[in-house]
Formats: structure tokens, sequence, C-alpha cells
């Protein structure tokens, strides 16, 4: 059955499965319609702003404080959280080749393989950067404690049961999962493979829009929330959460996808990227990727974000006499990349869809020989980019990488070739 949807950005919403089932015009009352318990769920201080605060009110079957102590795992999986200190920060350029999708039998929690990050999920700010590999839909549950997570399916569909009710997710498509929700993902279309984006910082949103105006980027119409859908059973099942870095389990005896209704601001959502309204030059220069800007994770320094999720879209180039691939820069901000599918216009050879790039702050990085060669030889008549769709995990602090993307048989030996073989310029010759 397909899943229905609420559209809008942060609304506050109301949804109930059973009518009847929400109660009208208050949050706890004595006695819930149905003898559901009403729970609230905070993603944010409870005196926050009235613009800044996110929670819900969920009304379940039994209430989630239902379940015995949870005992540490002994992980076995490469997933790693901040602080991240396996390895000293490297400056050096580094790209990936996709991970091979796995042979042993790997659920979602098991094909999570940590490639970089920074800051501490206890300071509540910083990122990690996850790819995932999976052939296994998950039988247990998970929720992450330490992080809101910005999932980006690369290849194969994936079916997301949560407690607000599902979301289904296909390539070119992203869902955004808050802290603390339980969660479980399914593999319609059997084996897997993605991006994950863990943001320890404060909740992802929508960037202003400054000049641009109103009509640009992402319109907050075009994010869809699950309704209300439950899940009545009384089967056990095995509940992990990730709490200060570490994997804990415990037993639920009962389904805890089993919220009949709920109302409130903070849910799951999933955006298609093709809705993207991309904003560029149709003169002269470049414009920075900043206008590709999807969501946002602000800091307290105006303009500087613990995480920009940033997509590199299809689009028309017009700019006159312009050098219009992604120019040389060193940059204050670290950035991750990934391609879902197509060819990055910067690089045309090397990186490929699934596979990942590194390029930490004011390490200089831009097209690679063969891209700046065609640039300053093409004819510039109008053209327009498609079949193609690169993103990147743009942050504040330098991106540490882990013992697993640097030992990694997928990691590139030879990354920095592609920056030789620049002609030397001869002053006075055009």
């Amino acid at each position: 059955m397909a899943s229905s949807y609420m559209t809008g950005f942060a609304n506050d919403y109301s949804t109930e499965a059973v009518p009847g089932a929400l109660p009208i015009g208050r949050n706890s009352p004595q006695k819930v319609p149905f003898g559901l318990y009403a729970e609230q769920f905070s993603g944010t201080a409870f005196t926050a702003p009235r613009t800044e605060n996110r929670r819900s009110w969920l009304y379940r079957m039994r209430p989630s404080a239902g379940h015995g102590p949870f005992r540490l795992i002994e992980q076995a999986n490469n997933l790693r959280s901040g602080p991240f200190d396996e390895l000293p920060p490297s400056p050096n350029r580094l790209r990936w080749d996709p991970l091979p999708l796995p042979e042993a039998p790997a659920d979602f929690i098991d094909g999570l393989c940590t490639m970089a990050g920074n800051g501490d999920p206890a300071a509540g700010h910083g990122v990690a950067a996850h790819l995932y590999v999976a052939n296994r839909s998950m039988t247990r549950v998970f929720y992450n404690a330490d992080a809101e997570m910005l999932i980006v399916p690369q290849q194969g569909a994936l079916a997301i049961d949560t407690e607000f009710g599902r979301i289904d997710l296909s390539p070119g498509m992203i869902a955004v999962l808050p802290r603390g929700m339980k969660f479980r993902v399914a593999l319609p279309d059997g084996a897997a493979r993605g991006y994950v984006c863990e943001n320890y910082g404060a909740i992802l949103r929508l960037p202003e829009l400054g000049p641009i105006g109103a009509n640009a980027l992402a319109n907050p119409r075009d994010f869809e929330t699950p309704v209300a859908a439950f899940e009545d059973s009384d089967d056990p099942v095995e509940c992990v959460q990730k709490f200060a870095g570490r994997l804990w389990s415990t037993e639920l005896d009962h389904s805890p996808f089993d919220v009949v209704a709920w109302h409130g601001n903070l849910a799951p959502y999933r955006y298609d990227l093709s809705r993207f309204c991309p904003v560029g030059s149709v003169s002269f220069d470049h414009p920075d990727p900043s206008i590709f800007t999807v969501l946002t994770s602000p800091t307290e320094r105006a303009g500087v974000a613990n995480i920009d999720f940033v997509i590199f879209p299809p689009r028309w180039m017009v700019a006159e006499d312009t050098f219009r691939p992604p120019w040389f820069h060193r940059n204050v901000m670290s950035e991750f990349m990934g391609l879902i599918y197509g060819t990055y216009d910067a690089k045309e050879g090397g990186f490929v869809p699934g596979g990942s790039s590194l390029h930490n702050c004011f390490q200089a990085h831009g097209p690679d020989q063969t891209a700046h060669a065609m640039a300053t030889a093409a004819e510039l008549a109008p053209r327009k980019l498609e079949g193609s769709i690169a993103f990147m995990f743009e942050t504040c602090l330098p991106f540490r990488t882990t013992k697993f993307a640097m030992d990694a048989a997928q990691l590139q030996p030879d990354y920095d070739a592609c920056w030789q073989g620049f002609a030397k310029a001869v002053l006075g010759h055009d």
C-alpha cells in the first residue's frame, strides 16, 4: 500500500489513523481516547523560543517507557562517532570508489560505515559522514539519541517505518529522521547503498533566501511528512539505540510503531531533489555553491553552518565568457561529497556514483586537468546539465577520517594526480 503524506516544512501537523484518537483542544487529557497514552517528543528545550521550538505529541497503545535496561553492544561493524580520535586529522585531498555491496547478511545498522566526522554529540556540535551498504531488511528497530539523520539513497529503495508513519524513499530523494525517533528500514528492491549525515548540532532547517527572494531553491510545500499509521503487534523486538557514540540494546514486548495519532512540528520528512529550483548567473561569473543549499544546521555565528546539505542538480549553464565548472578554491568550510547518479562536471573520471571525496578546510581543489581543458576551450552556448546529481555535506569544522576510511581498499591512492599536467601561464601571450 502506498504511503500517504502531508506537505510543508516544519508545519504544525495533526493526523490520526483511527477517527477520534486525537484529543481535541488539549495535549494530555485525564483520559486519552481509546485508552491511548499521551507522550511528548521534544527535539528542543522546553523553553526554546516559539520560532525554534520543535516538539510533537504522540498517542500510542503503550508508553515508550515500558522496557528493561539497555546493555552495551560490542560493536563489530564500522560505525564510529565523535569525538573522532582514531587518527590525526589529515590535510590531504581524498577520494574513494563505491563500497561493494555486502556478501554476508547486513541490515541498515550493520551496513553503516563511518568515513569521517568532527565535533562531539555530547557537546551538541559537529557531524559525521557515513556510507551504508545493506542486503536485508531490519527486523530490529533503531533510534539515534546522538543526532538527527539525513539519508541520501544512491542505489535501491528504502521503506522506513517510523513512529510517525511510513516513508518510502528511492534514489534522487532524501529523508531526515529526528534525533531520538525509532525507525526500521526495509529493502523492497533488495540490496541498497547510500550516504548518511549525522547532525549533532541545531536541527536542520531551510536556508534563508536573502536577495534571491521567495521563489527558488527548495520550496516548503515540497517536503512530505507521513500521516499516522500504526503497527499493532505484541511480538518481541530488539531495540537498538546509539547513545554517546556507542550502541546499546534492549528488548521490547511490542512494536514501538503503535502511535495511532500525533500532532506537532517535529517529525520525519522526505524531499524529492528533482523539485529543487536552482538559480544561477545569466550574464557572467560563476555563483557560489551556496545557492544550491537544500538544508542547513546553523551555528551561533551568522552565515557559518554546522552542516549545509548542498546539491548540484540538473540546470542550465548560460553564463557569458565564464569558466563554467566549479572554479579552483580554498575554503574555510570542509566538504564531503557524494554522487547519486551521472557525472560531476568538475571530475569526469574517478568520481563515480556511490563514491565520495573529502576536501578539508583550505585544501586547494577544483576541476581536474581534463575538465579545465574542456571548459576553457568550450564554445559557450547555452547548455543544460542533465542526468546527474552530486551533493555535499559542508561543515565549518575540519573532518577527521576514520581508520576504516583510510584502510579501505576503495581509497584512491592517486587522487592528487588529477591536478597534474597544468601548463604554466606564459606572460604576454593570450
